[in-house]
This record gives C-alpha cells, structure tokens and sequence, in this order.
C-alpha cells in the first residue's frame, strides 16, 4: 500500500532524489570523469611529438649514470 505523504505530483526538479538516484548520479559522474582524463590523456599523447626517435630512450638501475 502506497503511503499518502508519497510525492507523485509536481514537476520533477521540484521533489529531491532519493538515496538511490543521488547514487547514481554520481557513480555516472565517476565514470564520466575517468573517460574524460583517459580521453584526454589519449589526446595528449596524439599530438605531442616524440623527442627523438633516432635514439630511444635508455631506462634501467644505471641509466642515471653517464656512460664513456
């Protein structure tokens, strides 16, 4: 049975979202926020150019030091 204070009138903006919905939402905005940064970082890496690529770069324990 429906309770009488239940709120099924009226413009939507007008009642607040209950606990379900405010989740929701912001799950939706998480995962709008993690595509736009991975969708900027794709971008990013697009159109930067790279330094050299002649010479790769050299990673390792003794890449810091200068080798003769």
């Amino acid at each position: 049975m429906r309770s009488s204070f239940a709120v099924d009138t009226g413009l939507k903006l007008a009642r607040s979202p209950n606990a379900r919905q405010v989740a929701a939402r912001r799950r939706l905005a998480i995962v709008a926020a993690v595509l736009a940064l991975g969708l900027a970082g794709g971008l990013l890496g697009v159109f930067t150019p790279p330094h050299d690529q002649a010479a790769p770069a050299r990673t390792g324990p003794f890449s810091y030091f200068p080798t003769q």
